[in-house]
């Protein structure tokens, strides 16, 4: 009996890994066969034209890039710090460390369009409205609008409780008898984090960082009301630019294009580099992990 419940759950599981697989390789076939015929170099380097019928997304891809650099920049470190002193300074019966927790598991649970409101109401709003006044003649308006930097601390929050999740499990995973050792050695708590705790959580860091990217890249809700332009037709020149990106540029042309149909062949196009830089972060940062790993085992 026990037997055959093994063999039914393990086929079980098998039929759903390969349909699971069948569909991914379907949908990135279709994405790949409805899109090269557009892929060229001068889709790739240059600018939208014509109302976005025509020309390139070189704005657009450069604009994703740059929000996503900021945001791990922004999002990131902060991540980190936050699991270090979970795992390591908290005590898990505090009142705080329950807080704090509590706040994690709220954020990651909360829709991504809240973020978006949370950022035009915080960012723009509160924090742009008033360095504007501080800092600009009246009336003129420079961070209290939407803006690449507003735009990547707004994706650095959402991707937060992703970061620090799996930040946090990977410290856990060290050992305890690597930090004991350290401790006995005579170094402090802050040495044993930073010259062991830490590099042996290498690639946990990095796994969250790739989680962050991955979800970063491709979410577009958080940035409508912060910084992703309709159309624009340059790259942006500062933080407080503007900026297109790949998500909202495929809604776009999926949307509110003239000639929906004539548009196709662009939106799959699109979306096939939008999957390729993701892909291609996600690659490096996978790498570098990879490298580090490699490092600290010699």
């Amino acid at each position: 009996m026990n037997k055959s419940m093994g063999r039914i759950v393990i086929s079980a599981s098998a039929l759903s890994v390969i349909a699971i697989v069948t569909v991914i390789a379907y949908l990135l076939f279709d994405i790949f066969w409805n899109g090269k015929n557009t892929l060229s170099w001068a889709f790739l380097t240059t600018a939208p034209t014509d109302g976005m019928m025509q020309g390139g997304i070189f704005p657009v891809i450069i604009g994703t890039v740059s929000l996503v650099l900021i945001m791990s920049i922004a999002g990131v470190p902060v991540g980190v710090i936050t699991a270090l002193y979970l795992s390591e300074y908290a005590r898990r019966t505090s009142v705080f460390t329950k807080m704090v927790r509590f706040a994690v598991n709220t954020l990651a649970g909360v829709p991504s369009i809240v973020f978006g409101l949370f950022g035009l109401g915080f960012f723009i709003q509160f924090i742009g409205m008033n360095l504007d006044r501080a800092l600009m003649p009246a009336g003129e308006l420079h961070w209290g609008q939407p803006s690449l930097l507003w735009a990547s601390l707004t994706m650095a929050l959402l991707t937060l409780p992703v970061v620090i999740v799996a930040v946090e499990e990977a410290l856990r995973a060290v050992p305890e008898d690597l930090r004991a050792a350290s401790l006995a050695l005579g170094a402090t708590k802050w040495q044993t984090i930073l010259k062991v705790v830490l590099p042996n959580a290498t690639s946990g860091i990095l796994t969250g960082t790739i989680l962050a990217v991955g979800r970063g890249a491709g979410e577009v809700a958080p940035i409508l009301f912060t910084g992703a332009a309709y159309f624009l037709p340059h790259l942006p020149e500062s933080l407080s630019d503007q900026f297109m990106n790949l998500g909202y540029h495929v809604y776009i042309l999926a949307t509110q294009s003239p000639d929906v149909e004539a548009t196709k062949g662009l939106q799959y196009a699109t979306v096939l580099i939008l999957l390729l830089v993701t892909f291609g972060l996600n690659l490096i940062a996978v790498m570098l992990r990879y490298k580090l790993r490699k490092a600290s085992r010699q």
